[in-house]
């Protein structure tokens, strides 16, 4: 198992470092960095003290090392990098060193704060965000596309094929739009609801941060639906296979209750193709909930991003670029040893 998981992280190394290149070559010098972080006004050297902090005054190569060295969590830096970039890890060596690091993602052309900081303070509502809506798509999916194997060629069976085919086809920027309309506006009366808000609300007495679970209810129903329809046709289709196996008739003859035989035996060897929606679906929302966001003005990393793309702050959005692809490496390692729990023969 050791091995198996050792060479799913090596492929993964892999993929992160092609996304490194590719991030670096479509944002890296375009447009004029230093107009975008001044203005249109500013003297000439002002600008080229700019563009030799940004390294726009190196060779296109060497620019592409120096953004390796500083989003690579293994890399060199010297004393003064260190202290002015405010890197933060464990550094050895004299005045060049050697350390192991948070990746340095440079700064925001706009704010000037470092990327990291204001990617990991969207974070925890992008989290929040695509956690209840991955929850409601299991919780809902899974037990739903079950019924409907059992229940095949019923009415329950039929709706469920049918309410799942609405799902699919309804991208999330348009259900956003309907969905925040109506209960956040037209029935916010009945539902308490509102067309925007955030994950805590500020409280009057104390001026501190509490948690607002009636904020996420709109904006989760929205990015869940189509996690939900694809889980509740992966379900069906995966159930149907299992039940139509010999050792499901051989369970059925040995006098085992049918709840036991469909929740215990035949539902854990249909999950894996279920695990591979779940675990791709889940990395998904992390990285693309940002229409969902941005409907519902939720701060997260899609709202945080669409907002550095109207400013042309690119730094933020290659930072957001590398966050999301990692969330979507690490997530199909975490479905490639769900799958080696599940099913042993995929090991080999």
């Amino acid at each position: 198992m050791l091995q198996y998981i050792t060479r799913k992280i090596l492929y993964s190394i892999l993929v992160l470092a092609g996304v490194v290149v590719l991030v670096f070559f479509l944002f890296q010098g375009f447009g004029d960095p230093a107009r975008l972080i001044m203005g249109q006004t500013g003297d000439a050297k002002t600008q080229e003290n700019i563009r030799k902090e940004l390294y726009l005054d190196q060779p296109r190569w060497k620019q592409f090392l120096l953004y390796v060295n500083d989003v690579s969590p293994v890399a060199i830096h010297t004393k003064e990098e260190i202290e002015a970039k405010q890197l933060k890890g464990i550094f050895i060596g004299g005045n060049k060193k050697v350390g192991l690091k948070l990746p340095y993602l440079r700064r925001s052309y706009q704010s000037k704060r470092e990327v990291g900081s204001i990617l990991m303070q969207a974070l925890p509502g992008t989290i929040m965000l695509a956690a209840a809506a991955m929850a409601l798509a299991v919780f809902i999916g899974i037990p739903l596309g079950v019924v409907a194997a059992v229940k095949q060629n019923t009415w329950l069976d039929t709706s469920a094929i049918f309410s799942s085919i609405l799902g699919i086809s309804a991208p999330s920027f348009f259900m956003g739009i309907v969905i925040a309309y109506l209960f956040g506006f037209v029935l916010t009366e009945y539902t308490g609801l509102q067309i925007s808000g955030n994950w805590f609300d500020i409280d009057e007495t104390t001026g501190k941060r509490i948690f607002s679970f009636k904020n996420i209810i709109l904006p989760a129903i929205t990015l869940g639906i189509r996690p939900l329809a694809i889980i509740t046709q992966l379900t069906r289709s995966a159930m149907l296979d299992v039940l139509d196996q010999d050792y499901i008739r051989t369970a059925y003859a040995k006098g085992l209750n049918k709840r036991v035989v469909v929740w215990r035996h035949a539902l854990k060897n249909a999950m894996n193709p279920v695990i591979t929606a779940i675990t791709g679906w889940f990395a998904e929302l992390l990285a693309g909930a940002f229409f969902v966001e941005y409907i519902f003005g939720w701060q997260g990393i899609g709202k945080v991003t669409v907002d550095a793309l109207e400013k042309l702050d690119y730094p933020v959005v290659m930072g957001s670029v590398l966050i999301s692809a990692t969330f979507f490496v690490f997530m199909n390692i975490v479905a490639d040893v769900l799958y080696g729990v599940f099913d042993p023969r995929v090991r080999k």
